[in-house]
């Protein structure tokens, strides 16, 4: 089916929104920034030239809008078979899979995603109170309406820094690109549409949440991994001149039990396993709730 050539910078972005419909919401909003640049760009250095022109232009050496799509779509798949780290071998015995975790740098990655998010959650949290606050106290005042204006924008900023570590780290596609905006509106109404965005406020609402998940997800990892590392070195206290306190029950271990300490080290060295195991879940579960809050999907539906 051949569809019209557009002949506004608005319609092109439309027909490309349509184009990539099915697509990474993530991809889409990249997509959509980059061709409104280009589009922009061109008709700055065309003063000349009428929109319908330079864009019937644009068309023949940008491409099209399905063309633009097909483009992205392709070095998509590219992109991300070049970044992605290569898979684990696939496992097929239950030990198999439950060992073969330690083969898998996403665990590793997650693991330090969930120690590093209490401090960009204590972050997140206080940058969002503060500003809020600082709005709200400021709003009697004739510059508080432009300091809510400037906070919001850098809670966008903000997403799109999150959306870096969120993809590096968890391995879940985010924008690369600032969120799409058609800067042809008025200042005014860019400013309302901003305002009226659900993924203004529940990007706001994901810097809040990000302060209880960042404490529980550091003290996830902080627990496991120091017990863990704890039980497989317990066997240490059998060593002459090393003195370790293990206890368990009530119990002194290496002065009444000695015998456990071996047995507890394989413990350790399983709950080890656990732990990249829970790190790699927890991981993915907070890429989709990341994906979902602050991504804005709903423009591409």
């Amino acid at each position: 089916m051949t569809t019209v050539l557009p002949t506004t910078i608005p319609e092109y972005l439309d027909q490309l929104r349509r184009a990539l419909a099915g697509a990474d919401p993530a991809l889409v909003q990249d997509a959509l920034y980059d061709a409104e640049e280009y589009l922009r760009s061109e008709m700055a250095a065309n003063l000349d030239q009428s929109e319908a022109e330079v864009i019937a232009a644009v068309a023949s050496s940008y491409g099209a809008p399905e063309e633009v799509a097909d483009i992205y779509r392709d070095t998509e798949v590219k992109v991300q078979t070049a970044l992605r780290a290569p898979p684990p071998r696939p496992r097929k015995s239950m030990l198999g899979r439950f060992f073969g975790v330690a083969a898998d740098p996403r665990a590793y990655a997650a693991l330090f995603y969930m120690v590093l998010s209490l401090a960009t959650g204590i972050f997140y949290f206080i940058w969002v109170v503060a500003g809020t606050s600082l709005s709200a106290g400021l709003s009697v005042l004739i510059i508080g309406i432009p300091f809510l204006i400037l906070f919001l924008g850098s809670i966008r900023m903000l997403s799109l820094l999150e959306g870096r570590i969120v993809e590096t780290m968890l391995g879940e596609r985010m924008p690369r690109r600032p969120l799409y905006g058609d800067r042809g509106k008025p200042l005014l109404e860019r400013i309302k549409d901003m305002f009226l965005d659900p993924r203004t406020w529940s990007t706001v609402l994901y810097f809040l949440a990000m302060l209880p998940l960042g404490i529980l997800y550091f003290a996830l990892a902080v627990s496991f991994v120091s017990v863990s590392l704890s039980l497989v070195l317990s066997p240490l206290a059998l060593l002459p001149g090393v003195h370790l306190n293990v206890w368990m029950f009530g119990v002194d271990i290496p002065a009444q039990a000695p015998w456990l300490l071996p047995l507890l080290s394989v413990v350790g060295v399983l709950l080890l396993f656990v732990t990249l195991h829970m790190a790699r879940g927890i991981g993915r579960l907070h890429g989709l709730f990341a994906k979902n809050l602050l991504v804005k999907s709903a423009q591409y539906s």
